[in-house]
């Protein structure tokens, strides 16, 4: 049986290894339990146990780097969480984009005119500005939480899906221009006769799809985040809701 002492020492351990919380709590069960069936069928202490287990996972905490997502090198078994994790949330998001899409080209076919898409257009555009903010705004006890520099006890990352939220900042002045500048490429080439440069059409199309994916990748980083945090309070001893 574990201590709550030696459990403490497999957390101090894995703390040195700079995990984020919600990785280091996951894999802490994991090791606590290997430790534990080690002591048991080995008949040996749990110090004796605990080292045959940190080699057992040596190569798990190799650096390496991701350079996708961060900037530093980080523990060969955080890249292989997160790039499991970002997977699921990218294909998440690519089909939330593709349905996006889909009301994008819906909007050019119930537009009258062109002046009625622009406005359709920048209407629809701007919720993805407005809604990111209106949860921002609704959410301030989580503003602390998402801070790329906010890290539990000055040393770890709360979550994986704190890495990446300040791309939404990169995404929303991206909006702006979008929303500011007229597209008619889209328009003329489905409803009008007007010849339109292949070049300026897809760009037209695309730029908003992209920036509609990543915008929705970062929010479900956020609702990933929250309930992260929610699900480790009481280990973080932060403030209920």
């Amino acid at each position: 049986m574990i201590t709550k002492e030696q459990e403490q020492q497999i957390i101090d351990y894995l703390i040195l290894h700079k995990l984020p919380v919600d990785i280091l709590l996951e894999i802490k069960d994991h090791m606590t339990s290997q430790v534990s069936d080690i002591q048991m069928s080995e008949n040996i202490s749990f110090d004796q146990a605990f080292l045959k287990t940190q080699k057992l996972w040596e190569s798990e905490f190799k650096m390496t780097h991701y350079s996708l997502f961060f900037s530093e090198e980080i523990p060969m078994i955080v890249k292989k969480i997160v790039k499991e994790k970002y997977n699921a949330i990218l294909k998440r998001a690519l089909l939330f984009g593709i349905l996006s899409f889909g009301i994008h080209l819906l909007l050019i076919f119930l537009s009258a005119d062109q002046e009625m898409y622009s406005d359709l257009f920048r209407l629809y555009n701007s919720c993805f500005v407005l809604i990111p903010f209106l949860l921002w705004t609704f959410n301030a006890k989580m503003r602390k939480y998402v801070k790329r520099n906010f890290k539990y006890k000055g040393r770890l990352f709360y979550t994986v899906y704190q890495y990446n939220l300040g791309l939404f900042i990169v995404c929303v002045n991206v909006m702006f221009q979008v929303i500011l500048h007229e597209n008619y490429y889209a328009f003329n080439f489905f409803r009008t006769e007007h010849q339109v440069a292949l070049f300026p059409l897809l760009i037209a199309l695309l730029v908003p799809f992209i920036l509609h994916v990543m915008i929705i990748f970062v929010l479900i980083n956020f609702f990933e985040h929250k309930k992260s945090l929610y699900k480790m309070q009481g280990f973080l001893n932060l403030p209920a809701e």
